[in-house]
């Protein structure tokens, strides 16, 4: 077995002074040779509305089947997590995370004043604003303006897509968007931009800007295709888009990259018209590729370092419509997946539905207390700076 040096160096002072052969041994035992706050987050964006009910079931309410006659998912069919709670069918693997503590779910999550909006309900979640305020950064934009001033390498916050999200645009910062390490390294690399990059000598502002940011991503090219090159992941995936891009993130995961955070989404899931169906097909490459992702980071030791959330702008009504589908509503669920959670499973109540708001959710939990506890609890920053405000820190991590 090789090590590399800065590896040694923390294994070394787990020996006595006499260099106890037994003890430095029983540093390789640990679940993983991270160094101490190494946490990686992914997010995951179920984009276009996903419906919480159909996701975590309550299998034992007469009022959900009674709202939804044909489209219910009944208790035989759902994945019992408990006597009362179920998930959909298409979501086996979370069962088995459920399971062994490395899931955790809370329900009733939103924000007052809730915009039904695709785009403006969207731009609430990944910039952290209230609905009546407008902001041009995302939470994870200013976590890299707060945690990447002189870096060498402005790579903390990757997206796995072809076009930069809100929710990674900071002031000073923004996340690099990409879906191939090698294609983003080949394009960088074109004589194009090359003779672009070495010709810049404007003095304009914007245009400086512009030239900054672009030879930001050339350099961030090149270091990230060379590191993804070290450690790429040997695991089988789906051949599906969810699947290959939880592949690339393995891989950078492995790669020793200093990317923090990961960036990815799944859609849509507006599903006005025949929604079981296209929920089915949605949920099988989302159970699909996270079981490879987190069996992949178990049989790397990191799973305990890793955390994958998932989050969709808004949920549906509780009631069908006319078309074997949900409108859209307000509060849902979010997803924690990882070995590392302090809290497990169920970590608050299922949705009243006996006490509605116009016929949608109340929300309990504002989101904005789950980025609170993330970034304070996981990432080790400074949540109220970044959030502009103190909220309240949950207890799940």
């Amino acid at each position: 077995m090789q090590i590399k040096r800065k590896e040694f160096i923390q294994l070394g002072s787990l020996a006595t002074a006499s260099f106890m052969l037994p003890k430095f041994l029983k540093a390789f035992e640990k679940p993983a040779m991270v160094p101490p706050g190494n946490k990686v987050m992914v997010v995951l964006q179920l984009s276009g509305g996903n419906d919480g009910l159909n996701t975590v079931v309550p299998v034992r309410n007469d009022i959900y089947y009674r709202e939804r006659p044909r489209i219910g998912i009944t208790k035989d069919k759902a994945v019992l997590l408990t006597d009362e709670v179920g998930l959909n069918p298409a979501l086996q693997s979370f069962k088995g995370l459920y399971d062994d503590g490395s899931l955790a779910i809370l329900n009733n999550v939103g924000y007052p004043n809730p915009d039904r909006s695709h785009f403006r309900s969207m731009d609430i979640w990944q910039s952290a604003s209230d609905s009546k305020e407008y902001v041009t950064t995302g939470w994870l934009g200013r976590y890299l303006d707060a945690q990447c001033k002189g870096c060498d390498k402005p790579t903390q916050a990757v997206e796995v897509d072809d076009v930069l999200s809100l929710a990674l645009k900071g002031n000073d910062k923004s996340g690099l968007a990409f879906k191939d390490p090698r294609k983003l390294y080949n394009t960088s690399n074109e004589r194009f931009y090359k003779e672009i990059n070495k010709a810049h000598h404007s003095e304009e502002e914007t245009v400086d800007y512009l030239y900054k940011t672009m030879s930001e991503t050339l350099s961030s090219a090149d270091y990230i295709f060379q590191q993804s090159k070290l450690h790429p992941s040997t695991a089988a995936y789906p051949s599906t888009e969810l699947g290959k891009n939880l592949k690339t993130i393995a891989s950078l995961i492995f790669s020793d990259i200093n990317t923090k955070v990961y960036y990815v989404s799944l859609g849509s899931f507006d599903t006005h018209v025949n929604q079981e169906a296209q929920q089915k097909r949605l949920f099988t490459e989302l159970n699909d590729a996270v079981k490879a992702f987190t069996d992949d980071m178990k049989q790397n030791n990191r799973f305990q370092d890793v955390m994958l959330m998932t989050f969709s702008e808004f949920g549906r009504r509780v009631s069908q419509n006319a078309s074997n589908g949900t409108d859209h509503g307000t509060a849902n669920n979010m997803f924690f997946i990882s070995g590392g959670l302090k809290q497990k499973g169920l970590l608050n109540e299922l949705p009243d539905l006996s006490d509605l708001n116009e016929g949608d959710l109340k929300y309990k939990v504002d989101f904005k207390n789950v980025y609170a506890t993330v970034l304070k609890k996981w990432l080790n920053t400074d949540d109220r700076i970044i959030l502009g405000k103190q909220f309240d820190h949950l207890n799940f991590i």
